[in-house]
């Protein structure tokens, strides 16, 4: 029997269209990208169209504000531990959720540990979701940063993050949200949206591992977490890599392209999926909440015990 993968929200397989578009990079147009001579100026060249195909996937309106990362674990790390570095002298309170990746909660323990940062953890309703009011009420005068989630990998709330970013906003404080699991399912416009910082990975939307990239808003400053050279505009030191940025690239644009009808054909699958499974099993429990404000590929269901 042939083995049916559903675990896409913990990887994607990649594109034949991405491998491809790839391999000129590894033999044929490999040089660095940080080099003057005429090889490494293509290599830079393919490297920042890709920045480009990626800010057009999340909706920037300028590629400088796209920092290439080794993934979305390095992009919320970058995300919290620079920008909480960089106002430290503002303040030193974060607001986030209960339910975000370990990612962004480790980071946070990091910066409660090792910087003297308050951490406010935030609760959610019994579907995932966090209460604008209650992130009102949690805002201090120091507080510099809340970052929340824009899509729960496991049971697939979709934030109301448009609302969560205008408290932000008010108070003058940065907003970050992680979107890699909704990266591909959703359409993303960081500018619509209104954070200052958002996390992408390749891998979740049918491109290369090792690959992801941070939205920074002009003008946020954020302290590099990486000691080294001047890649990425400073904010990112190492060697590019122009071979996973073009195969993240691909990946978005082949992603932008098929969006609607991809996320449409999802919808249909997972609510006839339910459907099969209800009526074919008793005391089955859905977790997450309804399904237009749930990620289109998410299904999470327990077997309820009866005594």
């Amino acid at each position: 029997m042939e083995d049916i993968y559903f675990d896409h929200a913990a990887t994607t397989p990649m594109l034949e269209e991405v491998i491809k578009a790839m391999k000129p990079f590894y033999n044929q147009v490999f040089a660095n990208p940080a080099s003057s001579h005429l090889q490494g100026q293509k290599a830079a060249s393919a490297l920042e169209d890709a920045r480009e195909s990626v800010a057009e996937f999340i909706g920037a309106k300028n590629a400088e504000e796209v920092v290439f990362t080794s993934g979305g674990t390095e992009a919320d790390n970058l995300a919290l531990k620079g920008a909480a570095m960089a106002f430290s002298k503002k303040g030193k309170h974060i607001i986030t959720s209960q339910i975000e990746h370990h990612a962004v909660l480790k980071s946070c323990e990091y910066l409660k540990k090792h910087l003297g940062f308050e951490i406010t953890y935030l609760g959610v309703d019994q579907n995932g979701f966090v209460d604008p009011a209650e992130l009102k009420e949690a805002v201090r005068e120091d507080t510099v940063l809340i970052s929340i989630m824009l899509a729960n990998n496991e049971i697939g709330t979709i934030q109301p993050i448009k609302e969560l970013a205008s408290v932000a906003r008010e108070n003058n404080i940065l907003f970050h949200t992680d979107a890699v699991q909704a990266a591909g399912q959703l359409k993303i416009d960081v500018n619509d949206l209104g954070v200052d910082l958002l996390s992408v990975s390749a891998h979740k939307f049918n491109g290369p591992k090792g690959i992801g990239a941070l939205f920074v808003r002009k003008g946020v400053e954020l302290i590099p977490q990486l000691s080294g050279g001047s890649q990425e505009r400073k904010r990112r030191a190492g060697t590019a890599n122009p071979a996973a940025a073009v195969g993240m690239a691909r990946a978005a644009e082949i992603a932008l392209k098929n969006l609607k009808k991809k996320s449409s054909k999802l919808n249909k699958l997972r609510e006839y999926f339910i459907s099969q499974l209800f009526s074919t099993f008793d005391n089955l429990k859905l977790n997450g909440p309804d399904s237009e404000k749930r990620l289109p590929a998410n299904i999470n269901i327990i077997k309820v015990r009866i005594n």
